[in-house]
């Protein structure tokens, strides 16, 4: 049986060509069937490439069943059902402490865009406007509070940053940290009602899925701002819609959605909302070193040494 390797999107060309030097590789694309290749090479198959926007399903492992392995392109594993992995002793890695960086500066350029009408006035700009009027105020960032939900290292390396722009920075998680100098919040709301800025870095799943909801949304106020790089199901989208509409909140920056690619319609229309493609972590250098991690891991696995960066079900 040739050993064969289910990537599901994520590895630059490079990557790919180091697992075809020991792999038979599969990637689904428009121009193939994915069952069909599926129902050929199911025996082939012992491990996944997986990516945070596609699930990878308890059924998917059982259709699978030489599959030993699944290698997660990202940090967070929610798409993965580690249950069923678990079960079907499938072993499950990511790709930590890579993205850190680079996603805390996307934070920046949403907070940034939304508040200063960056991306707004850039379209203002090339559409002839500038000659008609000058563009409207934004809002400053100087002694401005930022509530941080979700101090891991992309919160805390969020923290660093907006500290640098002298904004206050106060924070939600499930635990209080003891090596950090910025405020604790128990509560979210409490947490919403001091903070001019909401970012939200914390983990997807079902513990925080739709933790900032309508209540956490009036609490940030007419005058806050939302923005999302943690997962799309953090946040309730419909709350966030109607929020932003009936001007219960001063705008969002987000680049992440709960039904990616799909982003609700009210969002599109509106100019108080900067919307990315979820572009957190790509840049050249981070997409390189994550693709190299999870050539590594892999090669680890089969090779029978130690997985670089284990997940526990």
């Amino acid at each position: 049986m040739a050993k064969a390797i289910l990537v599901l999107g994520g590895l630059l060309p490079e990557e790919m060509r180091s697992l075809e030097g020991h792999f038979v590789v599969l990637k689904p694309t428009k121009d193939n069937d994915p069952e069909l290749m599926l129902s050929e090479h199911q025996n082939d198959i012992v491990g996944v490439v997986a990516t945070p926007s596609k699930p990878v399903s308890a059924q998917l492992m059982e259709a699978l069943p030489n599959l030993e392995l699944i290698a997660q392109f990202g940090v967070g594993t929610d798409n993965i059902d580690k249950e069923a992995a678990a079960r079907l002793n499938i072993a499950v890695t990511n790709t930590p402490d890579l993205v850190t960086a680079d996603t805390a500066d996307i934070a920046l350029t949403l907070l940034l865009g939304v508040a200063r009408r960056a991306f707004e006035s850039d379209l203002y700009v090339r559409v002839g406007q500038w000659f008609s009027a000058p563009m409207g105020l934004g809002h400053s960032l100087t002694g401005k509070t930022v509530g941080v939900l979700g101090l891991g290292n992309i919160g805390q390396a969020i923290a660093k940053r907006v500290s640098a722009f002298d904004m206050n920075v106060i924070y939600h998680s499930r635990t209080q940290k003891d090596d950090v100098p910025y405020e604790y919040c128990d509560n979210l709301i409490d947490m919403a009602e001091k903070s001019d800025f909401l970012v939200c870095a914390c983990p997807g799943g079902e513990a925080t899925h739709h933790i900032v909801d309508q209540s956490v949304l009036e609490a940030l106020g007419s005058q806050g701002y939302l923005v999302n790089i943690a997962r799309g199901t953090v946040v309730d989208e419909q709350a966030l819609v109607a929020a932003l509409h009936n001007k219960k909140l001063a705008g969002a920056g987000l680049d992440v959605y709960e039904n990616e690619p799909y982003v609700p319609e009210g969002l599109l229309k509106m100019d108080n909302v900067v919307l990315l493609p979820h572009i957190g972590t790509a840049t050249v250098e981070t997409r390189t070193k994550m693709g190299q991690l999870v050539v590594e891991n892999i090669m680890a696995h089969f090779e029978g040494k130690p997985l670089k960066t284990p997940v526990a079900a």
